[in-house]
């Protein structure tokens, strides 16, 4: 027998004259009803109106003084750079996590997590800078460790993406190593990647997982800004980073000179022409990493012989291999200023012409705003 559907019909009519009544299930009419007077009820929809206009979406987290409060949020390093790593958490009020790190007689990577983390939103910081190899296979067993502890949401936090540089097919036969790293770290397990200054912006297109990519111009900026060189110009090394320096130039306000270089091969570099005119002005040549030094100084040697009064360098990545150190003391460089991305090796710290400027405050606040689901866009400028 199928079941029968009622519709149950409620009618509203009251009678014309008289008080409203209510009446019983036997249709015989009750007492009268008193009326509700209208005022204490638009006055309580009022209320209820301001307080849904003042409520904030559910989906937002409520942000609190700092992380130390969320035991949902985890940090951790590897030996890459762990006093940058440390300073990230003294920023956002979060202690380094525990692990062990060891290597086996052969050099094999051992990791072992000292924390639980079921559940919680883990950030890796780990720059693959040299040993780049050694570097990187220890982010990797740091990713697959914590995919196998069942982290909630693992991001890599890369201030330096090394094999960077191989991002294209310029040569025959060559390997495209930049997108190899981008698919390794996705097999291995990260769900997020968190990067400063990549080579080639379109690096973020080798990932099939969500990128930022932030940029420490606004650390170099300040500080240049502070130091007030007369007459600055703002000069490019290369076509490829113009478009770094013309976004430096707009912030500082200056004007934009361009070095017109070819390489002839791996790290050697033939400075052609200047474009553009530094006669008597102070030179701030921009650059994403300075590797082996020797286009930096060839650089130089170009401004100061097209009538530059003096010369300046920044760079986000001070990689400083082979002869980099001796290049830059022996160079007419007045100063090149770097960020920690890559921890200095002792010969670089003792150099006086090297300026390191600290990128912790601005990866702790991408680091809050990608845990609290908010904007990093503010970063940019």
């Amino acid at each position: 027998m199928e079941a029968e559907t009622v519709t149950v019909a409620i009618e509203d009519k009251q009678p014309e004259n008289g008080p409203k009544t209510a009446s019983d299930g036997a249709g015989k009419e009750s007492a009268p009803v008193e009326a509700v007077p209208r005022e204490p009820i638009q006055a309580a929809a009022t209320a209820d109106a301001a307080k849904a206009k003042d409520a904030k979406p559910a989906i937002e987290r409520k942000r609190s003084r700092n992380l130390s409060e969320d035991k949902r949020f985890k940090l951790f390093s590897g030996t890459a750079n762990r006093p940058l790593a440390e300073e990230i958490g003294r920023h956002i009020g979060v202690p380094v996590g525990e692990a062990k790190m060891q290597r086996f007689a052969d050099g094999e990577v051992y990791f072992q997590l000292l924390e639980n983390v079921r559940g919680v939103d883990v950030f890796i910081v780990q720059p693959t800078c040299y040993p780049v190899d050694q570097h990187l296979v220890e982010l990797l067993v740091m990713i697959d460790a914590l995919k196998r502890a069942s982290a909630a949401r693992i991001t890599v936090v890369v201030p330096y993406y090394g094999y960077a540089r191989q991002d294209r097919k310029d040569r025959p036969r060559v390997a495209i190593s930049a997108k190899l790293i981008a698919d390794l770290l996705t097999t291995a397990g990260a769900n997020r990647a968190l990067f400063v200054d990549l080579h080639a912006a379109q690096i973020q297109g080798f990932f099939n997982i969500p990128v930022d990519h932030l940029f420490a111009s606004p650390v170099l900026v300040s500080y240049f800004r502070e130091l007030n060189l007369p007459n600055l110009i703002v000069v490019s090394p290369d076509a490829g980073g113009v478009e770094r320096a013309r976004f430096f130039a707009q912030k500082v306000g200056a004007p934009l000179a361009i070095v017109d270089k070819r390489r002839t091969d791996l790290n050697v570099a033939e400075v052609m022409n200047v474009v553009g005119d530094v006669k008597g002005k102070s030179c701030l040549i921009i650059d994403d990493i300075i590797d082996t030094a020797g286009t930096l100084v060839k650089t130089v040697d170009a401004l100061y012989d097209a009538g530059a009064a003096s010369v300046y360098a920044a760079a986000s990545h001070a990689v400083l291999s082979g002869p980099a150190i001796d290049r830059i003391a022996s160079s007419r460089l007045e100063q090149v200023v770097v960020t920690n991305t890559i921890p200095l090796r002792e010969a670089a710290q003792k150099l006086p012409k090297i300026k390191v400027l600290s990128i912790a405050g601005l990866l702790g606040a991408a680091i809050e705003s990608i845990h609290m689901e908010t904007s990093v866009s503010t970063l940019f400028s």
